[in-house]
């Protein structure tokens, strides 16, 4: 249905060839276009039911003084299905501070919760499929379990700026929803979503969309293949000043990938835009002192890049 749709738009309706750059361009736009946002509608929607089941005053008690790696492991579990982007770091990272989360723990969280969230497992299962998908997420968990674990072993609470500690929240017990209150808040929060997410993914589609038609393949094997040993580090380094999330990410991944880049480069390079984008790190700054932000970018950024070399290797 929507293989028939793309070519409809793009030989009945605009008349164009075959074959062309141009046709080949616009039918990867039309059909991704369609089939993100169909997804991104459905499955959002599932999952903030899911999701309502983990507020805030809960999850900051789920994570409270758990024990080192069984804690980090569930803060990167638990940033799969809680909300969380940029524009909430500083609220989060208080939030868990003054709840007595260690700060190894709350970072594994806020790793995590950028980089595998709903919006990429679906985007990367509907465009490269499940394997891709699963990979992605598993080293995404990896990562941010293995930040987190750095970040408590070095003891930084000290470049925590003074005032996260003196805020003191109150707990407040929050009525239980019912079902119907879940679906109504889960359809209210799909719209808040695709909203939000929506011209990102019609740029990413559009910038994937120019790749796949016009980039050179073997220009792009030769930069960003396997035969060169500079390539993951490169994707990283291009993709910590870049800000994007998944949803206008992925699409050029997507296209990436097609023409012959390869998979360990084009996640590395993914990752380094979602969980290293310099906007969240100057919001950052308000709670965190420059030597904790320099430690967690040059933790992140070593550890997205093994993982890229490994399964360059692996796969």
């Amino acid at each position: 249905m929507l293989k028939w749709l793309a070519d409809t738009v793009t030989y009945k309706l605009f008349g164009l060839a075959h074959g062309t750059h141009l046709a080949d361009a616009l039918n990867f736009f039309v059909y991704d276009t369609v089939k993100i946002l169909l997804m991104l509608s459905i499955i959002i929607f599932f999952v903030s039911i899911i999701r309502s089941f983990f507020p805030p005053e809960k999850t900051k008690k789920i994570l409270s003084h758990k024990k080192l790696f069984i804690g980090n492991i569930m803060a990167a579990l638990l940033g799969i299905v809680t909300p969380f982007c940029s524009c909430s770091a500083v609220p989060v990272f208080i939030g868990f501070v003054e709840a007595g989360v260690p700060l190894g723990v709350t970072f594994s969280f806020l790793i995590s919760s950028p980089m595998v969230n709903e919006v990429a497992l679906v985007m990367l299962w509907g465009l490269l499929g499940w394997k891709v998908a699963i990979i992605y997420t598993a080293a995404g968990l990896i990562v941010a379990i293995f930040g987190g674990i750095m970040i408590g072993k070095l003891k930084l609470e000290g470049y925590v700026e003074d005032y996260v500690y003196q805020i003191k929240s109150v707990d407040m017990e929050m009525e239980k929803p019912s079902w119907r209150d879940r679906a109504v808040q889960a359809y209210q929060y799909t719209l808040q979503i695709l909203k939000k997410v929506w011209l990102y993914v019609i740029i990413g589609i559009a910038i994937g969309g120019f790749i796949h038609g016009y980039a050179p393949q073997d220009f792009l094997v030769k930069w960003a293949g396997k035969g060169n040993f500079f390539a993951v580090p490169l994707a990283v380094i291009i993709g910590v000043p870049l800000y994007s999330n998944a949803a206008g990410t992925i699409p050029i991944v997507h296209a990436l990938m097609e023409k012959g880049m390869s998979i360990g480069t084009v996640l590395a390079f993914m990752m380094s835009v979602t969980a290293l984008s310099l906007p969240e790190m100057i919001i950052l700054r308000n709670v965190l002192k420059p030597k904790l932000i320099a430690i967690f970018v040059g933790i992140l950024a070593v550890s997205i890049t093994l993982v890229g070399y490994l399964f360059n290797i692996i796969l």
